[in-house]
């Protein structure tokens, strides 16, 4: 680890990735502000330059990026209630109650800190955690990782915002999409109609620029932009009176945000939006005030606020350990890693141990720029929150077929990104999520080749899926997950029907 650590210092400290990070934390600042313009697609729009970066400077700008963007969305939360994020809407109502009561200062204030803190201390089990999970996941075989997978997939479901239904429903499209190409073990074309572009599979990053980028643009043209314009003026002299002592007082709230945040954050498929709602649900269920709750509070805001930039790092522990994707933001970490030669497992720690501290480190710088980097985002926020989405719309649409024309050099990937994109509206517009389809287009593959691996080698014995305590251990707890409610609803209308 020592050693590691040494050896990672200058692929950080050096002027090229230093730069890189304090652009791309201006970029994700930009972004968050903005209302509607999300941290994903904001990382989504940033692939194709990252194919033209150094491995570490590459996954640095998405860190950076997505961290600052998560922080930035409580900007419009807090003076337009309007919510830049899943996340942020958890606590909307209190962020701009408090503004609405002329404590905006201590609002965005208690967001800064609270976001930089959740961040550093995500960072920090992300450091030492992972490389001892990836020890324990050398002894893995096809089978572990199939209901690994597949646990991934079901907590995904399960936790996901909406309709369990609905995210089911969007995980069969991504996994059938993921299906398209050859066999990855008869080396059999599926569903190419005699398109030899797609005989290779979908391509991911055409996918997921257009997926993410594609339906704000269409949202922006159809229903126009009716962004409200940002107060003529907003007085932050309050926004360090009375911080420190909500801070101190609050203290057990920071470190339990930050704790619930990583949890959810490490569960395959949760991410950041789960983790501020479950954080801020818990907060509420213990205070001693809960009846004060959604009309200005604070101290729901320091366990949420804590739990955001948390759960972000949390999500890079399965990334980066079993190549799950934790959230839609590290579902693109994983295509980027792939791209870099860093492939996520436990053999990466081992090859490339210097490279993934660094990328580990990046993580604490980013998450420490927040302060100052912050508490200029929130005095240029009324400038920033007058820019039009109509605006950057050509801008984004430029972005998006540059990096689908730069995958192979040909139509084929603005056509799937065109596709697609028009595919995630309409089911955006009809309330399907699109974060499952991205992570079971990522998923599939790994699916499918551990399942049919694992029958080949067991010569169809099912029971085998069972042999080995982790393997049973994941399989038992994946099917509690799916049967285990179906149960005890039965249990509980029998005795409705019996009573």
């Amino acid at each position: 680890m020592t050693d590691n650590i040494v050896g990672a210092l200058p692929l950080v400290f050096n002027y090229t990735t230093l730069s890189v990070i304090l652009i791309s934390a201006l970029f994700g600042l930009f972004v968050g502000a903005i209302p509607g313009l999300s941290a994903t697609m904001a990382t989504a729009i940033l692939v194709p330059i990252t194919f033209f970066m150094d491995p570490v400077p590459a996954i640095a700008a998405i860190v950076t990026t997505a961290a600052m963007a998560i922080f930035a969305s409580d900007i419009p939360t807090a003076l337009l209630r309007i919510p830049g994020t899943a996340a942020s809407a958890a606590y909307v109502s209190d962020m701009n109650g408090l503004a609405v009561k002329g404590k905006v200062g201590q609002a965005l204030g208690i967001s800064v800190f609270c976001a930089a803190f959740g961040g550093v201390f995500g960072s920090l089990v992300l450091i030492f955690a992972a490389p001892k999970l990836a020890l324990v996941s050398l002894n893995f075989t096809s089978t572990e990782y199939f209901w690994l997978a597949l646990l991934g997939l079901t907590a995904a479901v399960m936790l996901g915002t909406g309709s369990v239904l609905k995210s089911l429903l969007s995980l069969g499209v991504g996994l059938l999409i993921a299906t398209v190409g050859l066999d990855s073990t008869a080396g059999y074309p599926r569903f190419v109609f005699g398109i030899d572009a797609v005989i290779s599979g979908v391509a991911f990053v055409p996918a997921l620029i257009g997926m993410f980028a594609i339906p704000e643009i269409i949202r922006t043209i159809v229903h126009k932009d009716s962004t409200e314009k940002a107060p003529s003026h907003v007085s932050f002299r309050s926004l360090f009176s009375g911080l420190g002592k909500t801070l101190f007082r609050y203290k057990v709230n920071i470190l339990r945000g930050s704790l619930i945040g990583n949890i959810v954050g490490i569960l395959p498929g949760a991410g950041s939006d789960i983790g501020s709602w479950i954080a801020y649900a818990v907060s509420k269920k213990m205070s001693r005030q809960p009846e004060k709750y959604g009309s200005g509070h604070d101290e729901g805001l320091v366990d949420a606020c804590s739990a955001n930039n948390s759960a972000l790092s949390g999500a890079y522990v399965p990334a980066m350990v079993f190549g799950i994707p934790g959230d839609s933001i590290t579902a693109i970490v994983i295509g980027v890693l792939y791209a870099k030669g860093l492939n996520p497992g436990p053999l990466v720690f081992i090859t490339k141990g210097v490279e993934v501290t660094a990328v580990f480190i990046t993580f604490l710088v980013a998450n420490l720029l927040i302060i100052p980097l912050g508490l200029i985002a929130i005095f240029a926020s009324r400038h920033l929150l007058q820019v039009k989405k109509s605006i950057l719309v050509p801008f984004i649409l430029i972005f998006a077929i540059a990096g689908s024309y730069a995958i192979d050099n040909t139509y084929t990937g603005i056509v799937i990104m065109l596709v697609l994109g028009l595919i995630a509206y309409l089911m955006e517009e009809n309330g399907l999520p699109v974060a499952p389809v991205i992570l079971g287009l990522v998923m599939g593959p790994m699916l499918e080749s551990n399942l049919i691996t694992s029958l080949i080698k067991s010569d169809g014995n099912l029971l085998d899926f069972f042999s080995r305590p982790i393997a049973a251990t994941l399989g038992i707890l994946t099917l509690s997950i799916w049967f285990v409610p179906v149960l005890l609803r039965l249990i509980r209308k029998q005795k409705t029907v019996n009573g």
